[in-house]
């Protein structure tokens, strides 16, 4: 079995046949992880997202149900690229390139709703799967949201520090297939113009404007949403 898509589909296909009915107890993550032969973070990753999905409910110590009245929910979660690289199997490590103050470009700031020239934080990030580049992360972001001392980014990619420590209330996301910059191509590794999917993504917290990011990824790369 391949992946943590093939596990949530196979989850999804007995909770349908009722071979686990509503209300019923599944498997934990590690009798899972053994039936499967994967490792357990892969199956963590399929039941995360048929929880998200409303399908079963997860509670510590309590285990894993199949729903009894399942919801249908439409939401898309930030994810932690690290926990995506792992749950494919591959191992993970993250280079940070960049890290330093700024004024932000024009269309960051209005699209942030901040002040034109408005200084902040830009990090660029490359993140690797089995020792090859996945993402080129190049991110502006509001100094504002963070705390004293700053994280050391070079120690936690600001990816994941952001997901676990920083309430996000809104956002837009738009994904489109450009040609690789000079620098996106000598980062990945790829020739210059070479078609990349990129998704640009802005989130605004609870009581200021978080972050512009754009996240190139290596060609090759596929994005696949539960609904």
């Amino acid at each position: 079995m391949q992946g943590w898509e093939a596990i949530r589909a196979e989850v999804l296909r007995r909770i349908r046949a009722r071979e686990w009915p509503p209300g019923g107890l599944i498997p934990g993550e590690e009798a899972l992880s053994e039936e499967f032969g994967v490792a357990r973070a892969t199956v963590n990753r399929a039941l995360t997202a048929l929880a998200e999905a409303g399908v079963i409910e997860r509670k510590k110590r309590a285990g894993t149900r199949v729903a009894e009245l399942p919801v249908r929910r439409a939401r898309l979660d930030i994810p932690v690229i690290r926990l995506d690289v792992l749950a494919r199997g591959l191992a993970y490590r993250f280079d940070l390139l960049a890290d330093r103050m700024a004024p932000a470009p024009v269309p960051v700031t209005a699209r942030l709703g901040l002040p034109e020239g408005a200084p902040m934080r830009y990090l660029e990030t490359l993140h690797l799967a089995g020792g090859r580049p996945y993402v080129l992360e190049s991110r502006w972001l509001n100094p504002a949201v963070l705390p004293e001392p700053a994280p050391d980014f070079a120690r936690e990619s600001v990816n994941e520090w952001l997901v676990m420590h920083v309430s996000l209330v809104s956002g837009d996301i738009a994904f489109t297939a450009e040609p690789a910059s000079a620098r996106e191509a000598e980062v990945l590794g790829v020739a210059p113009g070479t078609a990349l999917l990129v998704a640009e993504r802005t989130t605004q917290g609870t009581d200021a404007p978080v972050t512009f990011v754009r996240l190139a990824h290596a060609p090759g790369h596929r994005v696949q949403m539960a609904f």
